[in-house]
């Protein structure tokens, strides 16, 4: 089971890694990451949500302290009962409604993933453990509530390849306008008309003279009144 987990996981981030390039050849068209969303969020989210439920309500049926083994691994089983409840009850209902109110976001399903991934790997050891040292109808109920969470992992795995395949073609149809638009031939360049020609010299107006004042008349009969008679 860890060999097949591990290759598993891997499959996943290498999906994930591909969504940071490209491709720079033509792609067939895709779904945007709004359409993949409309039709199976809603669907991801209830199958969660009822796994939640149902795990959360035989978690409280056990009885860790009647199992038959020593005080130390009763005491890690339980530890591990506590952190899933904890997850499912606060952890777990936070990151559903991120993806709920985006449900096309790459990141809130990643989230979703990682969240849901190591609430598997608590969940097989509790199982394992009523197995081992626990009644058959716990381990039977506990065994069906990590097949529901199982299928609800590989359901966000799917989702998560859908997005990044939508997101890529999305990254694809941008670069390819860019280089259509880089591309393009350029408008005619503008005309600039320079005019060297000298202004016109501006006629130089002369002053005209002013006429000289005529004598004051009192000065000529003062001047007479002046000679003997």
């Amino acid at each position: 089971m860890g060999r097949a987990k591990g290759k598993f996981h891997r499959s996943v981030w290498v999906m994930l890694l591909a969504l940071g390039s490209a491709c720079a050849q033509p792609q067939a068209p895709a779904q945007s990451a709004a359409a993949v969303s409309a039709g199976d969020a809603n669907e991801l989210l209830n199958q969660l949500q009822q796994a939640s439920q149902t795990a959360l309500t035989n978690l409280s049926h056990l009885r860790v302290e009647k199992w038959k083994t020593d005080s130390n691994s009763k005491r890690q089983a339980q530890s591990d009962v506590e952190s899933i409840q904890r997850n499912l009850q606060s952890a777990m209902p936070e990151i559903l409604n991120q993806l709920r109110a985006q449900p096309d976001g790459l990141t809130q399903t990643v989230r979703v993933y990682r969240n849901v991934d190591a609430l598997y790997d608590v969940f097989s050891s509790v199982t394992e453990a009523a197995g081992a040292f626990g009644s058959k109808d716990d381990f039977q109920s506990l065994q069906d509530d990590l097949g529901a969470i199982e299928r609800a992992r590989r359901t966000v795995a799917d989702r998560m390849e859908k997005l990044a395949g939508a997101k890529e073609a999305e990254l694809a149809q941008i670069k390819t306008a860019l280089q259509q638009a880089q591309a393009a031939p350029a408008g005619p360049p503008k005309k600039v008309i320079v005019d060297d020609n000298e202004p016109p010299k501006k006629a130089s107006s002369k002053k005209k003279a002013k006429p000289a004042k005529p004598a004051s008349t009192g000065t000529s009969s003062g001047a007479a009144a002046a000679s003997p008679q």
